[in-house]
């Protein structure tokens, strides 16, 4: 573990907090420049001869004061300041003071001044009318008045918000600006490397002998990458082992094999000729496991080929023997690729087609960035519930033990364990109008 951390850089957790720090840092300072630059915002006033020449002759300056029609009154709350200003409002409009109600809605934008006190005298001081207009109304307010025809105006300012609130939340919003790129260089530090370990555990399930992870980055993420490699290799060395065995014990079967053929010699010829047809099953079948153990286990060197031209000697050697295949015409298909590996995954799903469905139609193209091979035949199809078995090992959709009817059982196997080492897949169905479909998806 000493290697990961000599390539390593410093710990994500501090490049975490440092990048946090800065953020910090950024959003105060803008705070400061707004504290230092903003100017001081200027008091919102209104007098009562202004409330009251909007409800004679509507507002007397655009933007001061609304006037619209009131359908419905709401309830007034006991409020001292909101009498005394309605009977100042009265005075001047010359109307009973029931007919003019004064409030000032709950809230921030509901500035009350500190020496209002509710213990001062309800009789408004003023000699006549014209003292009353110079009464100023600070904050935001509502009046509705009643006009002599019975019918009520509401008046209210016209700007809920003042311009100083206008430019302090877009100041808030030229901080969210600010900090936006140093978040967004964070999530995708932070982001970055478990995208790459998913990457990378897509690309071992494909082929479990891809390149291993680059011991690169924070601490933490060049260890979890080291033991992610070590798990690579571990997995690699448990297949391999268990894939040579395999090999291995298909392979020396042969020697015993080949004496108890040298043994039927003096055998009469009836139990020889049945022992000699044992025989030749037990050698197809361990050749079959040798070529299947052979091409799921050897990674695939790669080089770019034409698809379209591996299948056309396929086809064209099966249509010289008088078999019916036939193959789309189309574009050349170019691809990565082991061309004897995949010669013999075309050459399975095609000798499969042949000996269940009778024919064998192939088509080559290209979709969505992938490259699709279809093998379809016009048989009978398999049973759903075989579906699902049919790339097992050694499982045979045909239920007799005739190897020369019902094959060995590896041809799917080996034709699915190409495609997989090429980071491919292969999926069968039946097709509504009869017979199964094999179709092949790879990298494009």
């Amino acid at each position: 573990m000493n290697e990961p951390r000599s390539a390593a850089g410093s710990p994500l957790f501090l490049r975490v907090f440092v990048f946090m720090l800065l953020c910090v840092g950024v959003v105060q300072l803008m705070n400061l420049i707004l504290v230092v630059a903003a100017q001081t915002p200027e008091q919102k006033l209104h007098t009562i001869g202004q409330i009251a020449d909007a409800v004679r002759q509507g507002p007397g300056e655009p933007d001061a004061l609304t006037v619209a029609p009131a359908s419905k009154i709401p309830t007034v709350p006991a409020n001292p300041r909101a009498e005394r200003l309605g009977l100042a409002l009265s005075m001047v409009l010359q109307v009973d003071p029931s007919r003019v109600r004064f409030d000032f809605p709950p809230g921030l934008l509901a500035r009350r001044p500190v020496y209002e006190s509710r213990n001062l005298p309800r009789a408004l001081p003023f000699a006549d009318s014209t003292a009353a207009r110079a009464v100023y109304v600070f904050g935001t307010f509502r009046v509705w008045v009643q006009r002599t025809d019975g019918r009520w105006l509401r008046v209210e300012p016209a700007g809920v918000v003042e311009p100083w609130r206008w430019f302090g939340m877009l100041w808030l919003l030229m901080s969210v600006l600010a900090v936006a790129p140093f978040a967004w260089a964070l999530a995708h530090r932070i982001a970055k490397p478990f995208g790459a370990f998913a990457a990378a555990a897509e690309r071992l399930g494909r082929n479990p002998h891809t390149e291993p992870l680059a011991l690169s980055g924070p601490s933490e993420i060049a260890e979890a990458a080291a033991a992610f490699n070590q798990m690579q290799a571990r997995l690699n060395r448990y297949v391999d082992d268990r894939t040579t065995v395999i090999g291995a014990l298909a392979h020396d079967l042969r020697t015993p094999l080949m004496r108890m053929a040298l043994r039927l010699e003096a055998v009469p010829d009836g139990v020889r000729s049945a022992c000699e047809n044992d025989i030749r099953d037990m050698q197809a079948l361990i050749t079959s496991t040798l070529a299947y153990v052979r091409e799921s286990g050897q990674p695939a060197a790669r080089r770019p080929l034409d698809l379209r031209s591996l299948a056309e000697t396929v086809t064209d050697d099966l249509s010289d023997r008088g078999e019916p295949v036939t193959l789309a015409l189309g574009d050349p298909v170019v691809i990565e690729g082991d061309s004897a590996a995949l010669k013999a995954m075309i050459t399975n799903l095609v000798s499969n087609a042949l000996k269940y469905g009778g024919c064998a139609d192939v088509s080559l193209e290209r979709h969505n960035g992938e490259v699709r091979v279809e093998v379809r035949d016009r048989g009978p199809g398999i049973p759903p519930e075989d579906i699902d078995h049919v790339f097992e090992p050694f499982f045979r959709g045909e239920r007799s033990r005739n190897r020369d009817t019902g094959g060995i059982g590896l041809g799917l196997a080996s034709a699915r364990a190409v495609a997989r080492a090429h980071g491919g897949d292969i999926v069968v169905e039946n097709v509504e109008t009869g017979g199964l479909c094999a179709r092949v998806t790879l990298p494009g």
